[in-house]
């Protein structure tokens, strides 16, 4: 019997279309100005020393915002541009700027696994801080009471077995009672490898997924846990 589903976000609950096209360019668009008028503040200095240390380099702020630029150009997934992403999308939420995309299906059945008592949570290579962005603007309201918690690439990459048994450990469950939700065929083999349930997302947008022995599912309403 499944006691808890964590489900990845892009293909998944949302569509890759709102990350790449969406939320990354506006982080691109809005960085210059952002560490201009914010480079001072704790959190952000310490982000741009991070991504300064990382491109082992001396730079000044100009030359940081350039590499950091270039990153996003590259899809790197490094912490302190992760970080950076999520304070300029936290200003686009609330600003009103954009909303975080959630598939219909996906908010219905969350709410339907949330009220069975299934725990629920999310396992995705953004920021934890940026998955609760997400789910808390959407067009369905504020989605983040439904999820127990949250996981990024902090626990291991999504593509090692280990970072499902990681997983597993932190929610205290058997791991033959987690099901893990991707439409990436390496995550779910990881995740399988680890002992978990499985089910793949193809919901036919972008390029073609590729279940391997997974289950497949078109939607949330294809998954019946």
């Amino acid at each position: 019997m499944v006691q808890a589903i964590v489900t990845d976000i892009e293909g998944t609950t949302s569509s890759l279309s709102f990350v790449k096209e969406v939320l990354f360019p506006y982080a691109a668009r809005h960085l210059p100005g952002f560490v201009r008028a914010h480079g001072q503040r704790p959190e952000v200095r310490r982000l741009l020393d991070e991504a300064r240390q990382v491109a082992g380099g001396a730079m000044d702020d100009e030359q940081v915002v350039a590499t950091l630029l270039r990153w996003i150009q590259e899809d790197r997934k490094l912490g302190p541009l992760k970080g950076l992403q999520g304070l300029i999308w936290e200003a686009g939420y609330r600003q009103g700027d954009f909303q975080g995309h959630v598939y219909e299906d996906a908010a219905h059945r969350l709410r339907e696994w949330h009220a069975r008592g299934i725990r629920l949570y999310v396992y995705s290579s953004g920021s934890v801080h940026a998955q609760k962005l997400l789910f808390g603007h959407t067009r369905f309201g504020d989605l983040t009471p439904l999820f127990s918690g949250y996981f990024d690439t902090s626990v291991g990459g999504k593509r090692e077995v280990a970072s499902y048994a990681a997983i597993v450990r932190a929610l205290g469950l058997p791991a033959a009672e987690v099901l893990f939700l991707s439409d990436v065929r390496e995550e779910l083999d990881a995740a399988a490898a680890a002992g978990l349930r499985t089910r793949c997302l193809v919901r036919g947008e972008g390029p073609g997924v590729d279940p391997g022995p997974h289950p497949v599912a078109r939607s949330f309403d294809d998954v019946h846990p």
